[in-house]
Protein backbone atom coordinates (compact mmCIF):
# COMPACT_ATOMS: atom_id res chain seq x y z
CA UNK A 1 0.00 0.00 0.00
CA UNK A 2 2.82 2.51 0.99
CA UNK A 3 3.93 1.87 -2.49
CA UNK A 4 0.57 2.64 -4.26
CA UNK A 5 0.41 5.93 -2.40
CA UNK A 6 4.12 6.58 -3.32
CA UNK A 7 3.15 6.33 -7.26
CA UNK A 8 -0.07 8.26 -6.66
CA UNK A 9 1.98 11.01 -5.06
CA UNK A 10 4.71 10.87 -8.04
CA UNK A 11 1.57 11.66 -10.50
CA UNK A 12 0.19 14.03 -8.48
CA UNK A 13 2.91 16.41 -7.48
CA UNK A 14 5.47 18.09 -9.02
CA UNK A 15 8.84 16.94 -8.38
CA UNK A 16 9.80 19.83 -6.37
CA UNK A 17 7.77 18.36 -3.49
CA UNK A 18 9.28 14.67 -4.07
CA UNK A 19 10.74 14.73 -0.76
CA UNK A 20 7.04 14.33 0.40
CA UNK A 21 6.56 11.40 -1.11
CA UNK A 22 7.10 9.06 1.95
CA UNK A 23 5.21 11.08 4.23
CA UNK A 24 2.06 11.53 2.49
CA UNK A 25 -0.71 10.33 3.27
CA UNK A 26 0.07 9.52 6.54
CA UNK A 27 1.26 12.81 8.16
CA UNK A 28 -1.39 14.96 8.57
CA UNK A 29 0.18 18.85 10.37
CA UNK A 30 -1.15 21.92 11.61
CA UNK A 31 1.15 25.14 10.99
CA UNK A 32 1.13 28.35 13.47
CA UNK A 33 1.36 32.04 12.17
CA UNK A 34 5.20 31.61 12.87
CA UNK A 35 5.19 28.46 10.38
CA UNK A 36 6.28 25.80 12.99
CA UNK A 37 4.70 22.49 13.26
CA UNK A 38 1.85 22.34 15.82
CA UNK A 39 -0.02 19.87 15.27
CA UNK A 40 0.91 16.67 14.14
CA UNK A 41 -0.84 13.38 13.06
CA UNK A 42 1.02 10.01 12.41
CA UNK A 43 -1.50 7.02 10.81
CA UNK A 44 -4.36 8.63 12.24
CA UNK A 45 -2.32 9.28 15.88
CA UNK A 46 -2.20 12.08 17.79
CA UNK A 47 1.53 13.12 18.28
CA UNK A 48 2.12 14.96 21.14
CA UNK A 49 4.87 17.52 20.39
CA UNK A 50 6.51 20.56 22.14
CA UNK A 51 5.68 23.81 20.80
CA UNK A 52 9.15 25.27 19.36
CA UNK A 53 7.56 28.95 20.83
CA UNK A 54 7.30 27.27 23.89
CA UNK A 55 11.04 27.02 24.14
CA UNK A 56 12.29 30.23 22.46
CA UNK A 57 14.77 32.19 25.31
CA UNK A 58 13.61 30.08 27.97
CA UNK A 59 17.50 29.04 28.96
CA UNK A 60 20.53 30.38 29.71
CA UNK A 61 23.96 29.73 31.17
CA UNK A 62 26.52 26.86 30.26
CA UNK A 63 25.78 23.89 28.22
CA UNK A 64 27.86 20.82 26.62
CA UNK A 65 27.20 20.21 23.26
CA UNK A 66 28.44 16.58 22.80
CA UNK A 67 29.45 15.52 19.20
CA UNK A 68 30.92 12.53 18.54
CA UNK A 69 34.44 12.88 17.10
CA UNK A 70 37.04 9.96 18.27
CA UNK A 71 38.74 12.69 21.03
CA UNK A 72 36.20 12.02 23.11
CA UNK A 73 37.72 9.38 24.35
CA UNK A 74 40.48 10.99 25.37
CA UNK A 75 38.30 13.34 28.07
CA UNK A 76 38.02 13.43 31.64
CA UNK A 77 34.39 13.95 31.37
CA UNK A 78 34.23 13.69 35.41
CA UNK A 79 36.03 16.89 35.70
CA UNK A 80 33.43 19.11 33.89
CA UNK A 81 31.33 21.32 35.50
CA UNK A 82 27.82 20.06 35.98
CA UNK A 83 25.55 21.54 33.12
CA UNK A 84 22.82 20.07 30.88
CA UNK A 85 24.26 18.98 27.83
CA UNK A 86 22.76 18.45 24.23
CA UNK A 87 23.75 15.25 22.12
CA UNK A 88 23.95 14.17 18.36
CA UNK A 89 23.50 11.13 17.18
CA UNK A 90 26.35 8.42 18.91
CA UNK A 91 26.39 10.50 22.02
CA UNK A 92 24.33 9.03 23.97
CA UNK A 93 26.62 6.61 25.55
CA UNK A 94 27.97 9.19 27.55
CA UNK A 95 24.17 9.19 29.18
CA UNK A 96 26.11 7.46 32.28
CA UNK A 97 28.37 10.85 32.48
CA UNK A 98 26.54 13.73 31.34
CA UNK A 99 22.95 15.18 31.88
CA UNK A 100 21.53 14.97 28.25
CA UNK A 101 18.32 17.57 28.22
CA UNK A 102 18.41 17.74 24.65
CA UNK A 103 19.20 15.63 21.17
CA UNK A 104 19.00 16.58 17.84
CA UNK A 105 18.90 13.49 15.38
CA UNK A 106 18.47 14.81 11.68
CA UNK A 107 20.47 11.63 10.10
CA UNK A 108 17.53 9.41 8.89
CA UNK A 109 20.42 6.61 7.90
CA UNK A 110 21.44 6.95 11.98
CA UNK A 111 17.62 5.68 13.03
CA UNK A 112 17.68 2.68 10.78
CA UNK A 113 21.07 1.63 11.69
CA UNK A 114 21.42 2.24 15.17
CA UNK A 115 18.12 1.66 16.54
CA UNK A 116 20.06 0.19 19.52
CA UNK A 117 20.80 3.72 20.10
CA UNK A 118 17.78 5.10 19.04
CA UNK A 119 15.84 2.98 22.01
CA UNK A 120 17.87 4.50 24.88
CA UNK A 121 17.25 7.76 23.87
CA UNK A 122 13.11 7.53 23.76
CA UNK A 123 13.42 5.99 26.89
CA UNK A 124 14.52 9.23 28.70
CA UNK A 125 11.55 11.22 30.07
CA UNK A 126 13.26 14.08 31.08
CA UNK A 127 14.81 14.39 27.20
CA UNK A 128 13.59 16.66 24.25
CA UNK A 129 14.37 14.98 21.06
CA UNK A 130 14.82 17.33 18.05
CA UNK A 131 14.02 16.09 14.66
CA UNK A 132 12.31 15.96 11.69
CA UNK A 133 8.38 14.44 10.70
CA UNK A 134 10.73 12.22 8.90
CA UNK A 135 12.46 10.92 11.86
CA UNK A 136 8.69 11.30 14.14
CA UNK A 137 7.68 8.66 11.73
CA UNK A 138 10.77 6.68 11.31
CA UNK A 139 10.79 6.18 15.23
CA UNK A 140 6.83 5.25 15.85
CA UNK A 141 7.12 2.99 13.23
CA UNK A 142 9.84 0.50 14.65
CA UNK A 143 9.19 1.89 18.37
CA UNK A 144 5.38 2.49 18.46
CA UNK A 145 4.07 5.95 19.92
CA UNK A 146 3.54 3.65 23.32
CA UNK A 147 7.33 3.17 23.99
CA UNK A 148 8.50 6.77 23.12
CA UNK A 149 8.98 8.83 26.69
CA UNK A 150 10.81 11.66 24.91
CA UNK A 151 9.41 14.69 24.55
CA UNK A 152 9.56 15.54 20.74
CA UNK A 153 9.98 18.73 19.35
CA UNK A 154 9.77 19.34 15.46
CA UNK A 155 12.04 20.92 13.63
CA UNK A 156 12.34 21.24 9.65
CA UNK A 157 14.99 21.40 6.90
CA UNK A 158 14.71 25.41 5.71
CA UNK A 159 14.57 23.66 1.99
CA UNK A 160 12.69 21.00 2.82
CA UNK A 161 9.65 21.89 4.36
CA UNK A 162 6.81 19.71 4.79
CA UNK A 163 4.16 19.48 1.95
CA UNK A 164 5.99 22.69 0.53
CA UNK A 165 8.00 22.64 -2.48
CA UNK A 166 11.79 22.51 -2.51
CA UNK A 167 14.52 25.20 -2.06
CA UNK A 168 17.30 24.87 -4.47
CA UNK A 169 20.51 26.19 -2.98
CA UNK A 170 20.18 28.98 -6.04
CA UNK A 171 16.77 29.73 -4.49
CA UNK A 172 17.72 30.19 -0.81
CA UNK A 173 18.54 33.72 -0.96
CA UNK A 174 15.61 35.04 -2.77
CA UNK A 175 13.06 32.96 -0.81
CA UNK A 176 14.28 34.20 2.74
CA UNK A 177 16.48 37.10 2.07
CA UNK A 178 13.84 39.36 3.56
CA UNK A 179 13.12 37.14 6.58
CA UNK A 180 14.69 38.96 9.97
CA UNK A 181 15.64 35.96 11.69
CA UNK A 182 18.13 34.90 8.89
CA UNK A 183 21.51 35.87 8.01
CA UNK A 184 22.89 34.84 5.41
CA UNK A 185 26.83 34.66 4.57
CA UNK A 186 28.48 37.57 2.86
CA UNK A 187 29.84 35.92 0.17
CA UNK A 188 28.04 33.09 0.02
CA UNK A 189 23.84 33.04 -0.95
CA UNK A 190 23.69 29.36 -0.20
CA UNK A 191 25.05 29.60 3.26
CA UNK A 192 22.60 31.03 6.07
CA UNK A 193 21.77 30.83 9.92
CA UNK A 194 18.31 30.82 11.33
CA UNK A 195 18.13 32.79 14.65
CA UNK A 196 14.59 31.82 14.81
CA UNK A 197 14.30 27.81 14.08
CA UNK A 198 9.84 28.31 13.84
CA UNK A 199 10.84 28.66 10.46
CA UNK A 200 13.38 26.30 9.48
CA UNK A 201 17.20 25.50 9.85
CA UNK A 202 19.45 25.73 7.38
CA UNK A 203 22.05 22.67 6.53
CA UNK A 204 25.63 22.75 6.50
CA UNK A 205 26.37 19.01 6.16
CA UNK A 206 26.69 18.31 9.66
CA UNK A 207 24.09 17.72 12.31
CA UNK A 208 26.52 20.15 14.37
CA UNK A 209 25.83 23.28 12.54
CA UNK A 210 21.54 22.49 13.03
CA UNK A 211 22.18 22.48 17.43
CA UNK A 212 23.57 25.82 16.86
CA UNK A 213 21.09 27.14 15.63
CA UNK A 214 18.66 25.26 18.20
CA UNK A 215 20.48 26.28 21.05
CA UNK A 216 20.77 30.22 20.16
CA UNK A 217 17.58 29.67 19.68
CA UNK A 218 17.23 28.56 22.88
CA UNK A 219 18.80 31.24 24.61
CA UNK A 220 22.21 29.36 26.01
CA UNK A 221 25.04 31.58 26.28
CA UNK A 222 28.29 29.64 26.78
CA UNK A 223 28.51 26.45 25.01
CA UNK A 224 31.30 23.77 25.10
CA UNK A 225 31.49 21.65 22.43
CA UNK A 226 33.10 18.09 22.31
CA UNK A 227 34.19 15.58 19.71
CA UNK A 228 34.62 18.48 16.95
CA UNK A 229 37.50 17.16 15.66
CA UNK A 230 36.31 17.70 11.88
CA UNK A 231 39.86 15.45 11.14
CA UNK A 232 40.71 11.88 11.00
CA UNK A 233 37.53 10.68 9.34
CA UNK A 234 38.78 7.51 8.86
CA UNK A 235 39.18 6.41 12.13
CA UNK A 236 35.89 5.65 14.20
CA UNK A 237 33.72 7.86 16.35
CA UNK A 238 34.01 7.59 19.77
CA UNK A 239 31.76 5.02 20.59
CA UNK A 240 32.30 2.91 17.64
CA UNK A 241 35.00 0.05 17.02
CA UNK A 242 36.74 -0.38 13.38
CA UNK A 243 34.20 -3.39 12.17
CA UNK A 244 30.96 -1.19 12.98
CA UNK A 245 32.04 2.02 12.21
CA UNK A 246 29.16 3.69 9.94
CA UNK A 247 30.04 5.39 6.63
CA UNK A 248 30.48 9.32 6.37
CA UNK A 249 30.80 11.83 3.56
CA UNK A 250 31.56 15.14 5.39
CA UNK A 251 35.30 14.86 4.59
CA UNK A 252 34.13 15.63 1.11
CA UNK A 253 31.98 18.83 2.67
CA UNK A 254 34.30 20.06 5.15
CA UNK A 255 36.54 22.67 3.06
CA UNK A 256 33.54 23.74 0.63
CA UNK A 257 30.54 23.91 3.23
CA UNK A 258 31.31 23.21 6.94
CA UNK A 259 34.48 25.68 7.62
CA UNK A 260 32.65 28.57 5.79
CA UNK A 261 29.60 27.68 7.24
CA UNK A 262 30.86 27.34 11.29
CA UNK A 263 33.18 30.76 10.30
CA UNK A 264 29.67 31.99 9.61
CA UNK A 265 27.95 30.81 12.97
CA UNK A 266 31.18 32.21 14.57
CA UNK A 267 30.19 35.76 14.11
CA UNK A 268 26.28 35.49 14.56
CA UNK A 269 27.03 33.97 17.77
CA UNK A 270 29.70 36.13 18.82
CA UNK A 271 27.21 39.45 18.07
CA UNK A 272 25.08 37.76 20.18
CA UNK A 273 27.22 37.36 23.08
CA UNK A 274 27.37 33.48 22.68
CA UNK A 275 30.59 32.37 23.57
CA UNK A 276 31.62 28.35 22.13
CA UNK A 277 34.58 27.36 24.32
CA UNK A 278 35.75 23.66 21.47
CA UNK A 279 37.51 21.43 24.13
CA UNK A 280 38.75 19.63 21.31
CA UNK A 281 42.52 20.84 21.23
CA UNK A 282 43.01 18.88 18.07
CA UNK A 283 39.94 20.07 16.06
CA UNK A 284 40.59 21.06 12.85
CA UNK A 285 38.34 24.13 13.14
CA UNK A 286 40.65 27.11 13.88
CA UNK A 287 40.51 29.58 16.73
CA UNK A 288 39.34 32.10 14.48
CA UNK A 289 36.37 30.21 14.31
CA UNK A 290 35.57 28.61 17.94
CA UNK A 291 38.01 29.15 20.65
CA UNK A 292 40.02 26.27 21.20
CA UNK A 293 40.52 25.78 24.81
CA UNK A 294 42.10 22.48 27.02
CA UNK A 295 39.29 21.30 29.51
CA UNK A 296 41.93 20.25 31.79
CA UNK A 297 43.42 24.01 32.04
CA UNK A 298 39.86 25.22 32.47
CA UNK A 299 38.15 22.51 34.30
CA UNK A 300 40.94 21.82 37.11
Amino acid sequence: MGTLFKQIYRYTHARPFRHNENLWPYVKIKRAASGEIVELRYKRQWVPIVPLASLQGNFTGDLLLTATGPSVKHLCLDKFPAMPAMGVNGAYFLHDRVDFKFYVIVDMGFIDQKPEIIRKIIDNHGLTLFTTVHGVAKIIDRFSLEQIQCRFAVIEDAAFKIYQPRVANDALWPTYRDNRDVVFATDRKDIAFNTDIRNGIFDAGTVVYWALQILTFLGFKRLYIIGLDMNNFHQPRFYEAADNKLPTNLEDKVASLVMPSFNHASKIMKARNIAVKNLSVTSAISNDIFDKVDPDEIFK
